[in-house]
């Protein structure tokens, strides 16, 4: 069979995951009573919830005879690591552009990685229905990008088509549209080169991502490099500190669809799954008994983000958690380190480790799991990962784009500047204006509540790691204390009431608290101790209107973001499956002083 190997990049939110519903809903005949649902490929409870893709997939579908195979991949810098290692398996991207925002920084930095990577690109001009779309403007925008990032010749002339994915249309001519996608599959196959097929060769493949079933255990997938293996034939897994182990494919499975389908024999150009390989970690090769030879290994950008994870020891540790000792924690973190490469973790002390990441939403991603898994933990405020580079203490820079509207545009650059950001590009676009920036990643700590109500909501923030600069000094991102719980017990509404003009609460009355406890933000500077466990005392004595309902003002709900970004240094956020609490690490107030 005929091969064609693609994965689909862009940045967030630019409908990656919208166009391959639409390229499934056209090629695959659904039984009687089957559908496919919006955003097919979202699979996970949090990517449907968020409306974002974590992890990067892949499915199939036939066109003509030739079995394509499509990777969807994750828009987010966070998950960066998922699209670098997963280009490894495709000859060509599609990559989506927007055509109102144009090319942003995750469109820069997974099509420096395609290009890095010699594939050939297709460029997709997307949302061309929008009122505000700038169709010749954005394929422009998108030359110059690749002109800059070093693309050949071969890659600079690419082909273009233009999309409204959510309707399922996709054609190289504005001037004559289409009412499906077939001329996109055309392209693909035209434009698209097919993977070498060397059937008779001795057998590999490089693992590039794992699966689990309750019945097979663990599942490596990954293209099959050359050769091909049956079901029951003996293979050497190949570690990656040079040692191997003989193992047994179990079962082949080739994708189709949305699903897995077995199959007696997989062979090269095709991305298959694996079964009986227990010990496969990413990167290891999977490869022939007699003649083993082992394909480079996977590299990724290294993490910029860490932050401490502890079992929790807090007075409430243990009520609602499943596992709560620093073993299981230990040994879901190895679980996780084996799937996530990006990822890594460190062992500070036996109930201590410093779990380091992309950036807060790729860890925050982790601990959501892991809650809903029924874990219980505390984590300290995100630290950045500095370096030495020729001497000097240097910090990971991120390339910030924002997009708001005119008149909120010099609020927004005071904010950025006097958080150690430098103006690099500034461009209006009719009555929003863009404006990029080099700024240090720890500046953005907690900085995206505050540009969302500098902006009354209508701003779009994107930013992605740059590279490292030299340390640019002291940087006070918070100008706020917190409100410290001093007395133990249930929160009261008539204490809150008293207490309410000295800054805003994260609690409602009925609230537990313990001492040491964050149950608001002080208006001021510096931390209060409060007491909201007190009631009013009741008297024989009324007077009219003194006792009519306490009006209070609504609470500040804290997600687990905000608190990740609110917490500072000497601070905890305490998660469990069913609550969020922030802590200060020293509980006893007298201790703090």
């Amino acid at each position: 069979m005929e091969y064609r190997n693609i994965a689909i990049i862009a940045h967030v939110d630019h409908g990656k995951t919208t166009l391959v519903d639409g390229l499934l809903k056209q090629t695959l005949k659904l039984k009687h009573g089957e559908e496919i649902a919006e955003r097919a490929m979202d699979s996970n409870d949090l990517e449907k919830e968020r409306g974002i893709t974590i992890l990067a997939k892949n499915t199939a579908v036939e066109y003509k005879g030739v079995k394509i195979n499509i990777v969807d991949t994750p828009g987010h810098a966070d998950f960066g690591g998922e699209v670098e290692r997963v280009l490894g398996m495709v000859d060509g991207a599609l990559v989506l552009v927007d055509a109102a925002e144009g090319p942003m920084p995750q469109t820069r930095f997974v099509l420096r990685k395609a290009i890095e990577l010699g594939l050939k690109i297709v460029v997709v001009i997307n949302k061309i229905d929008r009122q505000d779309a700038r169709i010749e403007e954005v394929v422009n925008l998108t030359f110059d990008l690749m002109a800059e990032l070093g693309a050949s010749d071969d890659q600079l002339d690419f082909p273009i088509l233009y999309a409204v994915a959510r309707d399922g249309k996709a054609y190289k001519d504005l001037d004559s549209p289409q009412e499906d996608m077939h001329e996109l599959f055309e392209m693909v196959l035209e434009y698209i080169p097919p993977p070498p097929v060397e059937l008779d060769e001795p057998f590999q493949m490089l693992v590039t991502n794992l699966d689990y079933s309750e019945y097979l255990g663990r599942i490596v997938l990954g293209r099959v490099q050359r050769g091909q293996v049956k079901k029951g034939e003996y293979v050497q897994l190949m570690h990656k500190d040079g040692t191997m182990t003989k193992c047994k494919i179990i079962q082949p499975f080739t994708h189709f669809g949305l699903n897995r389908i077995e199959a007696d024999v997989v062979g090269a150009g095709d991305i298959v799954a694996l079964s009986g390989l227990e010990d496969a970690q990413i990167g290891e090769t999977v490869a022939d008994l007699a003649d083993p030879v082992a394909l480079p290994i996977i590299t990724v950008d290294e993490p910029t983000v860490s932050m401490t994870f502890q079992p929790n020891n807090g007075p409430f540790a243990g009520r609602e958690g499943k596992y709560v000792t620093s073993r299981h924690l230990n040994d879901r973190l190895k679980k996780e380190v084996m799937t996530n490469v990006s990822l890594k973790v460190e062992e500070l002390r036996p109930d201590e480790f410093v779990v380091s990441g992309r950036g807060e939403l790729h860890l925050s991603i982790l601990l959501e799991t892991m809650r809903r898994e029924g874990y219980e933990l505390q984590v300290g405020a995100p630290q950045v990962i500095t370096r030495m580079v020729d001497g000097e203490k240097s910090e990971p820079i991120e390339h910030l784009v924002v997009d708001v509207p005119e008149y909120h545009s010099s609020t927004v650059i005071g904010a950025i500047t006097s958080r150690k950001g430098q103006l690099v590009n500034m461009e209006p676009q009719g009555n929003r204006t863009r404006v990029e920036f080099k700024i240090p990643s720890r500046a953005l700590f907690g900085f995206r509540t505050q540009f969302l109500s500098m902006t009354q909501g209508e701003g779009i923030m994107s930013h992605i790691f740059d590279g490292y600069a030299p340390w640019a000094g002291e940087l006070k991102t918070r100008q706020n204390g917190s409100l410290v719980a001093m007395e133990a017990g249930n929160a009261f509404a008539y204490s809150i009431w008293k207490l309410q003009d000295r800054g805003n609460f994260f609690i409602v009355p009925a609230t537990e608290v313990y001492v040491g406890m964050i149950v608001g933000e002080n208006a001021r500077e510096k931390d209060m101790d409060v007491n909201v466990t007190k009631n009013k005392k009741l008297t024989n004595v009324r007077s009219s209107g003194a006792d009519d309902a306490l009006s209070l003002t609504p609470i500040k709900k804290l997600t687990l973001e905000d608190a990740l970004e609110y917490i500072g240094d000497d601070e905890l956020v305490e998660i469990t499956p069913k609550s969020i609490r922030l802590r200060k690490k020293i509980l006893e107030p007298n201790m703090r002083k």
